[in-house]
């Protein structure tokens, strides 16, 4: 588009046109009629093989700056029909899509998953929780994908009671930390049935999604079990070999959806793909015996205090239980003593102030000493990446800067 949400798109590629000798065509949507008109029946078009690229999809940046990543068009087309299967969408049936369709989510699930389920899309350019619910209840939709800071959102909105929101069947959400206590709360307010999905940009994104009927506690508590034609592995990150049930370990991949790297970027590919096909997520997870799995935090996340590893997820999962908390996000600082030690970004829920001796005395209820954070930061909003992802190193960089001033927190994050 020539400009989108405040973008002068189309001035901005003229600025860096002279650097692309390659890019042969430019081709605007309010032209899309003059385009489409341009081609005949007798026009040759190139072949194309299901391992040609597709796309080059950028990852989210929430720890570093987005790489590119080189996604083939039969890892999107399968990757979207398998989700689309799991969730069990019907030809007829109305998906609401208000993921950005510049990721996955948006673009692959939400754009090809209706499309070969010969299902009705709703695309929502710009999310927007009371135009979302307004746009549920008249277009009685039946399915919605959104990361849990727009669930959230949506439930904190005042149209959210006044809405007829009877026509949704399903909501999934995935792409961050999906707390067990957000499952059990959308599930009983909305009368749905809830899908955790799971996966990265390199994945084409999905590796693993829950059933609609797997278990309560199987949908709160887990990333459910790997989609059809797809590889898990739980390996020791030092040893890259398998490590026993219910142990933790890095999430690995292997199959059609591993994209086919990161572009202009080799190192980074040999990085993250290893000579035997497996891609390395860098999530730490578990696999139990009938193949569920658990992500248990990031191995960049790790806060490593005094000598003691430490994962975010443990924490953030408890304080996301405090009904004065809409969103957490937890991360390591720098300590002389201990090297590292957690601070907690606290986006207190609507209505509530939650202090500072409150919720330290409610994780010393449930966690070790060492877990407990030792700051409390409380924010109006956390940084996000267009996705909707909390940017932890944000949060971090900006802890560590001496020039702010204590008050700093509770401003805006941009």
């Amino acid at each position: 588009m020539p400009e989108f949400r405040g973008n002068a798109m189309a001035a901005s590629l003229e600025q860096v046109r002279p650097n692309l000798p390659m890019l042969r065509e430019v081709i605007l949507f309010p032209a899309w009629a003059d385009f489409l008109a341009s081609g005949s029946p007798q026009t040759s078009l190139p072949h194309v093989s299901p391992d040609d690229a597709a796309q080059i999809q950028y990852t989210s940046g929430t720890t570093g700056f987005p790489k590119g990543a080189l996604l083939h068009h039969r890892g999107i087309v399968n990757n979207a029909r398998f989700c689309a299967q799991r969730l069990r969408v019907m030809p007829g049936e109305v998906w609401a899509n208000p993921m950005p369709l510049f990721h996955t989510a948006g673009c692959v699930l939400g754009v090809l998953g209706a499309v070969q389920s010969r299902a009705i899309q709703v695309p929502i350019l710009a999310f927007e929780p009371g135009l979302v619910l307004e746009l549920i209840e008249s277009e009685r939709a039946n399915v919605i994908c959104a990361v849990p800071t727009m669930l959230i959102a949506m439930m904190e909105h005042p149209d959210f009671g006044r809405r007829n929101l009877s026509s949704l069947r399903c909501v999934f959400s995935g792409g961050t930390l999906v707390p067990a206590e957000l499952v059990r709360r959308i599930e009983s307010t909305l009368g749905v049935r809830f899908a955790i999905v799971f996966g990265t940009t390199e994945c084409s994104p999905l590796l693993t999604q829950a059933r609609l009927d797997d278990l309560p506690e199987d949908k709160a508590n887990t990333i459910g079990r790997a989609l059809p034609q797809t590889e898990i592995k739980i390996a020791d990150p030092a040893t890259n070999q398998p490590v026993p049930v219910n142990t933790r370990g890095e999430l690995c991949t292997r199959g059609y959806l591993v994209m086919k790297g990161y572009y202009n970027m080799p190192e980074a590919t040999a990085t993250a793909i290893d000579n035997e096909g497996w891609y390395h997520t860098g999530d730490l997870a578990s696999m139990d015996e009938r193949g569920y799995c658990r992500v248990e935090g990031r191995l960049k996340d790790m806060i490593i205090r005094g000598g003691e590893n430490i994962y975010p997820r443990e924490i953030e999962d408890l304080l996301f239980s405090h009904p004065a908390i809409a969103e957490v996000a937890v991360v390591g600082v720098p300590d002389h003593k201990y090297g590292e030690v957690l601070a907690a970004f606290i986006r207190p829920a609507a209505g509530q102030a939650p202090t500072e001796e409150e919720l330290f005395t409610f994780c010393r209820q449930h966690l070790a000493p060492f877990k407990t954070p030792r700051y409390w930061i409380f924010v109006d909003a956390l940084p996000l990446t267009p996705s909707g992802k909390i940017q932890k190193f944000v949060l971090r960089d900006r802890f560590v800067r001496e020039d702010l001033p204590p008050d700093i927190w509770r401003e805006d994050f941009p």
